[in-house]
């Protein structure tokens, strides 16, 4: 029986063990270059955190709070996202959600600003909030 491969997934895809390389290695080129700067700049930072695909896009945590990740949008670009990323009251992250997330956006690798995105992890891996005691207070005090 000889086995088949997926047409629709790039070979890059296929290849790769690692799925937060899968990941970018599955978007255009464009967006896959900006991943993989992404990736440098919070690997070089945060290197004593854990990283995943989760819920779909990269995502590095330091121990079980996430603190970081990025994901392609639907209409092109890359999101960066910082959690807990409203209280570093930066004028140049973009509040996202209910919770304190904020992002910051990148349509070509040239947009992302090396001092800035690495000051901002830096704040990421330092001012980490439990963010399961804050859903569990809007939840009535019980664990979901």
């Amino acid at each position: 029986m000889t086995r088949t491969r997926d047409a629709k997934a790039p070979k890059r895809a296929r290849r790769s063990a690692n799925p937060i390389t899968a990941y970018a290695a599955s978007r255009s080129a464009a967006d896959a270059a900006i991943c993989r700067a992404l990736r440098a700049e919070i690997d070089g930072v945060l290197p004593r955190a854990t990283s995943r695909v989760w819920h779909g896009a990269p995502v590095w945590f330091v121990g079980d709070t996430p603190v970081v990740g990025y994901n392609v949008t639907t209409r092109g670009g890359v999101n960066l996202l910082f959690w807990n990323g409203q209280a570093f009251k930066e004028p140049t992250l973009q509040a996202v959600g209910k919770f304190k997330a904020a992002q910051l956006h990148f349509d070509d690798v040239a947009q992302i600003d090396s001092r800035t995105v690495r000051r901002l992890l830096k704040l990421a891996g330092t001012r980490i909030w439990d963010h399961s005691r804050i859903r569990g207070k809007k939840t009535g005090g019980r664990p979901r």
